[in-house]
């Protein structure tokens, strides 16, 4: 075989890959028999409707293992279709035969690439069998043919954008650890340096000042814990061998640049009110740069999707749980919104401290909210 063909014979099932059943498809298996009942005893002139009626009826659960067999369900139907049209001489003529499409979509949105291609053949010898039995004419075959089609061109299409989706979330979220682990670089460095520092002061003075020299090592195991606590994490998050930037790292503290950023903004720019409580000095570097860039892009798509605010919120407190950031608007109410790359970020960066981010209309209906929280528990784990 060619190298294309190749590559889609081998192609594996879709990524992300599909749920097993949603509410849909009960949806459809609830909602289809009435109305196949309903059609057939409406139309009186449908030559074996109620041949045809019970075979859609007992064939209409395979919609609920279309993502996971997608191709043994299309097959199934299509043999029991093929049998039944043998039996009545004829394709059949109720229009709700047409949910049939759903499963060669599925084939083409869920299946591996010999799934694909085993339906395709399907359906083309399911088509080509038909002709015989029926009295279609060229224009019915070419529509049929037309309308399979689109709907196979449908599943691939979605296919490859939720593919498309799923690897930009992915690089997204690299691309987030890759930060969060430049910031951990930051904190590492400082600390052996600390660690160095207090090494050299402790040799100077350790004959002539034993108590300093004592000082000088407790101060040592405490910034090599730290330090320790800090590698841990890092050998968690980094997925690269990159050099890491050393440009200064951001704490908690400077999120009360986000205010002074909101008012250099152009006009008609929310403006941004920040306040911090509780002991921000009890906060880790690393969690507090983590705090920083939440709070940081929180605040972005606030600026630049907010409809009609006027005001950003930014609520930073530091207690004996952890760090809680909550970061509103004013704007209009939404019902909801497209995870965005932004949105993943954050619950990425919160997840890697042990913690949560989630993201929705406000609880009093105005405008919406971020919130985050970084427990205590997962600052070293």
């Amino acid at each position: 075989m060619t190298s294309p063909a190749r590559a889609l014979w081998d192609a594996p099932v879709a990524a992300p890959p599909p749920p097993r059943r949603v509410w849909r498809d009960w949806l459809l298996v609830a909602v289809l028999p009435p109305l196949i009942l309903l059609e057939a005893t409406l139309r009186a002139d449908v030559p074996w409707r109620w041949l045809w009626a019970v075979v859609l009826v007992v064939l209409v659960p395979t919609l609920l293992w279309r993502r996971i067999r997608p191709l043994t369900m299309l097959a199934l139907a299509f043999a029991v279709g093929w049998t039944a049209g043998l039996i009545a001489g004829g394709d059949p003529e109720l229009v709700a035969t047409a949910y049939f499409l759903v499963l060669v979509y599925a084939v083409m949105r869920w299946g591996s690439g010999r799934a694909m291609l085993g339906g395709a053949a399907l359906v083309l010898t399911g088509t080509l069998i038909s002709l015989p039995l029926g009295e279609s004419t060229p224009a019915d075959v070419i529509g049929g043919i037309a309308v399979v089609v689109t709907t196979m061109t449908l599943g691939i299409a979605f296919r490859q954008r939720a593919a498309a989706r799923a690897r930009e979330l992915d690089r997204v979220r690299l691309l987030e650890r890759e930060q969060f682990a430049r910031d951990l670089h930051d904190t590492v460095a400082h600390h052996v340096s600390a660690i160095a520092i207090q090494a050299q002061a402790g040799g100077a003075v350790a004959e002539s000042d034993p108590a300093a020299a004592v000082e000088a090592l407790r101060v040592i195991e405490g910034e090599a814990s730290r330090t320790l606590d800090e590698m841990r994490s890092m050998v968690g998050v980094l997925r690269r061998a990159d050099a890491a930037e050393l440009a200064p790292t951001p704490g908690i503290a400077d999120v009360r640049r986000l205010a002074r950023a909101g008012a250099r903004g152009d006009a008609g720019d929310p403006e941004v009110d920040v306040h911090l409580d509780g002991d921000l000095d009890a906060v880790p570097s690393t969690v507090g740069a983590a705090v920083f860039r939440i709070a940081q892009e929180a605040v972005t798509n606030a600026r630049r999707h907010a409809r009609d605010a006027s005001r950003v919120e930014v609520r930073v407190r530091v207690d004996a749980d952890g760090v809680r950031i909550v970061v509103r608007d004013d704007g209009a109410p939404v019902a909801s919104v497209a995870p965005g790359f932004g949105l993943t970020g954050m619950a990425e960066r919160a997840a890697v401290l042990g913690g949560t981010c989630t993201t929705g209309p406000a609880a009093d209906g105005r405008g919406w909210a971020v919130t985050a929280v970084l427990p205590r528990s997962g600052w070293s784990a």
